[in-house]
């Protein structure tokens, strides 16, 4: 188990205090960042192909910031007025409060789950009778999600936004002794990016069940795996393992 000096994680650096920062501290690390996807818009027409009637829905799910850019960005693109009996349902009070940068908050229906999409159903339950809208990229419209399919409610997943592989050209000559994902579009980026890579003894940190499963479908090992009941964050599973494997020195 090679000593962990240098770690690349796929995505933005984050604003004001993080456990990454902790953790570079803690075992002097060096801790870099870099986004190996970004988001593209969806036309009109692209969306239009879906078949979905956005106004036949009377309530909306959001996951995330960017997937209430899209939605309302797509209200403007076809010209279509936002029903006042909309319902908003929010993973987390940080997304509903985002909600006022596009509706009077006051007067409208916004619920809230604890930061989860699993916390949101049963909330989402209490309103059965409704048709719920799903926000999405193309790459989540397409994964399987257990929980919504067994909720009984009616839910359509569109695709207002597509995940698309970043240029990563700067780092064809840097190496890292761990690589950290948290999307199988993570991981489609590194090997569309570098279509020659070779694991070797570079550590590869996965989040979620799904990316897992990315990695080994593409012949890579998962060296450091999260969520656990050990280490249900990434930060948490890295200090576990670099606790480990620093003991030894090579």
């Amino acid at each position: 188990m090679k000593k962990v000096k240098t770690i690349l994680i796929s995505q933005p650096k984050p604003e004001g205090k993080s456990p990454y920062a902790a953790l570079e501290k803690k075992h002097k690390l060096k801790i870099d960042y870099r986004q190996f996807i970004h988001l593209e818009e969806l036309s009109a027409i692209e969306f239009k192909e879906q078949r979905i009637s956005i106004l036949n829905h009377d309530a909306v799910i959001f996951t995330s910031k960017n997937s209430m850019d899209h939605y309302f960005g797509m209200m403007e693109k076809l010209r279509l007025r936002i029903p006042d009996y909309t319902k908003y349902f929010c993973v987390s009070e940080a997304i509903a409060h985002y909600l006022q940068n596009f509706i009077v908050y006051r007067k409208r229906k916004i619920f809230t789950g604890e930061q989860s999409l699993l916390s949101l159903i049963p909330v989402m339950q209490k309103h059965k009778e409704s048709k719920f809208l799903y926000p999405c990229s193309d790459a989540l419209k397409t994964q399987k999600n257990i929980s919504l399919e067994e909720s009984g409610l009616s839910i359509t997943k569109a695709a207002l936004y597509k995940v698309a592989c970043s240029d990563l050209s700067d780092l064809s000559d840097v190496k890292y002794d761990v690589l950290v994902f948290f999307s199988p579009t993570g991981i489609k980026s590194l090997l569309t990016n570098f279509p020659k890579f070779e694991q070797a003894e570079t550590r590869l940190a996965v989040f979620g069940s799904s990316t897992i499963e990315s990695v080994e479908k593409n012949n890579l090992r998962v060296d450091i795996a999260a969520p656990t009941k050990k280490a249900p964050s990434m930060s948490m599973a890295l200090d576990q393992y670099i606790k480990e494997a620093n003991k030894r020195r090579r």
